[in-house]
């Protein structure tokens, strides 16, 4: 039985086509709302409209390439949102990856290239569909954030200071929109399975190549000290996103979800 229907509704997922993106498509779908996803990979995008095509034959689903660092392909894509589907009531920004690198080794360029990836990743999407979200009177925005905002890593120091930078972002954005009807939100994730680590895997050193996937990342669990002892799975990410998205957080803004399985230490 479902807890909540979102027929009727419109949700827009950025960097959609995999990952938490992909399985929060899916949630939402499965929920009754029409999803427009996007991301840059276009072989990526088309594989995972096929997919879901296949998977939700009455659904209504819209996939375009975007870069959301581009202004013209956002209002491009903001444009066919409303002309396909109609006005969103739901965005979920969950474009970025994050950088490993110390201060040391970090130079100015790539100071600039994550800081204005995790900024404008959600700058963009956010101010193109701002009137599409007003219009409906109850609307949600949710920011894809990890705990790095909170609990930064000295081996990924410019993507733990961006990450800060979002969560304070989110605090005033709740502000902002919420004499307009649009609550914002976050999650924070920490070590979710993802291509990334997937990679990570296959490149593992020769000691460990006698080790599965479910007992290599046992170990990286263990080591990292994550108290439930394994990774996190993309679909249990999305499953807070969209509590985030829907009337069942309808008195909740401003905030963030703890999404680490117990790798949390700040109070």
């Amino acid at each position: 039985m479902k807890m909540f229907d979102l027929a009727g509704k419109v949700a827009v997922v950025t960097g959609g086509s995999s990952g938490i993106g992909l399985a929060t498509v899916e949630l939402l779908l499965e929920a009754g709302a029409a999803v427009a996803l996007c991301g840059r990979d276009v072989e990526r995008l088309a594989a995972a409209e096929r997919d879901l095509c296949a998977r939700f034959p009455h659904g209504r689903i819209l996939a375009s390439q975007c870069d959301v660092l581009v202004p013209e392909q956002v209002q491009a894509f903001v444009k066919q949102v409303e002309r396909d589907l109609g006005a969103a009531s739901i965005l979920i920004n969950n474009a970025g990856q994050g950088r490993i690198s110390t201060f040391a080794d970090t130079e100015d360029a790539a100071w600039l290239e994550e800081l204005q990836l995790k900024f404008f990743s959600i700058i963009h999407p956010t101010r193109a569909f701002l009137p599409q979200l007003r219009s409906g009177g109850e609307a949600a925005v949710v920011c894809v954030n990890s705990l790095l905002a909170v609990q930064p890593e000295p081996h990924m120091v410019a993507t733990s200071a961006a990450r800060a930078g979002v969560y304070n972002l989110v605090r005033s954005l709740a502000t902002e929109f919420a004499p307009h009807g649009v609550r914002v939100n976050g999650i924070l994730i920490g070590l979710v399975e993802s291509g990334q680590w997937r990679r990570r895997y296959d490149a593992r050193p020769p000691e460990e190549c006698d080790l599965s996937w479910q007992q290599w990342t046992g170990r990286l669990a263990q080591k990292k000290q994550i108290q439930i002892g394994r990774l996190g799975l993309p679909e249990e990410a999305a499953r807070a996103i969209v509590f985030l998205a829907t009337p069942l957080s309808s008195y909740t803004t401003g905030s963030h979800i703890d999404v680490s399985g117990g790798l949390s230490r700040h109070a």
